[in-house]
């Protein structure tokens, strides 16, 4: 395994932690490393300054004249500049050189060389003795005497001097790293446990939701920082799921209640054809018509239902099943015509602008349907029904006894019933679909008391569109006009052969979408 990997392995609060170690310890590294070599520079310019500052010229002229400069193995007789802890010899400038002061005489190197023969004025540098010593050396030009011959003279003193204090420097910051890198690791091991108990309060909520799916609890988000953000994420998300889980809850129950009556009803009268076959006592005629017409009116009201449910099953955030451009008041005008047949004895006024929308053809028809269904259902006998569409704003108007204001926020929520709707066929779930519907066209709708003031309910829905097709919408329908009117003729004879069963099969259309306000 990588390093790489067996990091990204440990814990969150252990990378934390030795991240602040490494960070600090890098930190500390640098600023010792610099504070070192500042010490050693200032340490060696220090030495350069006293090895310049000596000036033996006198006591190096004396010791010529009285025989004291010698060459190694012997030892000068006296110490020249013994104060100063220094080594003093002479160069000449054949290379040869006699030893002055000091403990030890010092190697010629071609820099000294340069100084005696009189190329160079003076020179630093650093030497190593025969005995392992390491030097500082400072070689300058003397003379004996005026317009005697030119001859150099190194000063040196130990690099100990300078050495013995950086090596304890060293040791010292060692010291100070590695307390410092520990104190670190220390100091980062408690900030990520402080920083990271939030984290882990969230992490305990999660696995304790998973373990137990209770979706009440609640983490604590006090502050703005990102913990307390994360931690309101979290309870959104939570509070959303909960919501979904009731509703979902609330669904199947008002389905299994609502798919019970029809059920029993239906199961009642099977039960009781099946007992006269099986008895042979023959049930009377119009009974036996008023079972099989019940019976059908429980499949009917039971296929209803399945159909809505379906359609509500259909995800809210998935696409549409497919977009075009649909003429809003064409699809208005063959929903009234379906109106017109399950209330023969209503009223209709329309007035129905041209408008095209992009939606779902087949839903948005069901959702006009739905709405005029509710106008025919909830309208007294004779009464008006106004329909107008203008500027993308449907509008149905009844007459009927309308639905009071405190129920008109419930009208779109699924199996919601009025209490006066509850006598009357229908699951609660049409004006579900309408909105549902409409929203996926880009739309809203609404239900509102007439503004007018007078009796009955408007029905609002509003999509946006234009009053005119787009040009390749305006051609296609363009052409499908040519072909059903040369279609038309041909149906003539049967449309009319076919007019009560029409009237009978709209019907049954028109219950199998009524809604409920």
């Amino acid at each position: 395994m990588s390093p790489a990997a067996r990091f990204r392995g440990l814990p969150l609060r252990s990378r934390l932690a030795l991240l602040v170690a490494v960070a600090v310890a890098v930190a500390v590294a640098a600023v010792a490393a610099v504070s070192w070599v500042m010490v050693r520079t200032q340490l060696r310019e220090q030495l350069d300054r006293t090895l310049v500052a000596t000036n033996p010229d006198a006591e190096v002229v004396r010791a010529l004249s009285d025989g004291v400069c010698v060459t190694a193995p012997a030892r000068p007789a006296r110490e020249v500049a013994g104060n100063l802890n220094a080594t003093v010899q002479i160069v000449l400038a054949n290379g040869a050189h006699c030893w002055v002061g000091g403990r030890t005489d010092l190697p010629v190197v071609p820099a000294d060389r340069d100084v005696a023969t009189g190329r160079r004025s003076n020179v630093l540098h650093d030497v190593q003795t025969a005995a392992g010593t390491r030097m500082r050396v400072f070689t300058f030009q003397a003379q004996a005497q005026p317009g005697a011959p030119v001859f150099g003279i190194s000063v040196a003193k130990p690099l100990a001097d300078i050495d013995k204090p950086l090596s304890t420097l060293t040791w010292v910051l060692l010291l100070v790293c590695g307390v410092g890198v520990v104190g670190a690791g220390a100091a980062g091991l408690w900030v990520a446990r402080t920083g990271l108990r939030p984290v882990d309060e969230l992490t305990g909520a999660v696995e304790h939701i998973a373990r137990t799916e209770d979706l009440t609890v609640r983490i604590p988000d006090e502050g703005d920082d990102e913990i307390a953000r994360l931690s309101r994420s979290f309870n959104s998300m939570t509070a959303a799921l909960a919501s979904s889980r009731e509703r979902q809850a609330r669904l199947i129950a008002d389905a299994g209640h609502e798919l019970r009556t029809p059920l029993t009803s239906l199961r009642t009268n099977i039960e009781l054809l099946a007992r006269s076959e099986e008895t042979g006592r023959a049930i009377p005629a119009e009974d036996r018509r008023e079972l099989l017409a019940s019976v059908t009116a429980q499949m009917t009201e039971l296929a209803s239902l399945i159909g809505d449910l379906q359609e509500l099953s259909r995800p809210d955030a998935g696409p549409p099943a497919r977009l075009e451009v649909v003429a809003l008041h064409e699809i208005a005008g063959t929903a009234l015509s379906r109106a017109r047949l399950r209330g023969p004895e209503l009223v209709f006024e329309a007035d129905l602008d041209p408008w095209y929308v992009r939606g779902e053809a087949p839903a948005l028809e069901r959702a006009v349907v739905n709405v005029l269904d509710n106008a025919v259902k909830f309208s007294p006998p004779g009464g008006v029904v106004s329909v107008a569409l203008r500027a993308g704003e449907l509008t149905v108007r009844d007459r009927g006894p309308g639905v009071p204001a405190e129920d008109l926020p419930h009208v779109f929520e699924r199996f919601w019933r009025s209490s006066s709707a509850r006598a009357l066929p229908g699951s609660g779930l049409g004006l579900s679909i309408v909105a549902r519907s409409v929203q996926r066209a880009g739309g809203t709708a609404e239900l509102r008391a007439p503004r007018d003031g007078g009796p009955g309910t408007e029905a609002v829905l509003r999509i946006p569109g234009a009053p005119t097709p787009p040009p390749a919408a305006a051609a296609e329908a363009a052409g499908a006009g040519r072909t059903s009117g040369a279609a038309g003729a041909g149906a003539a004879g049967a449309g009319a052969a076919g007019a009560g069963a029409a009237g009978a099969g709209a019907a049954a259309v028109g219950s199998s979408v009524a809604p409920d306000e």
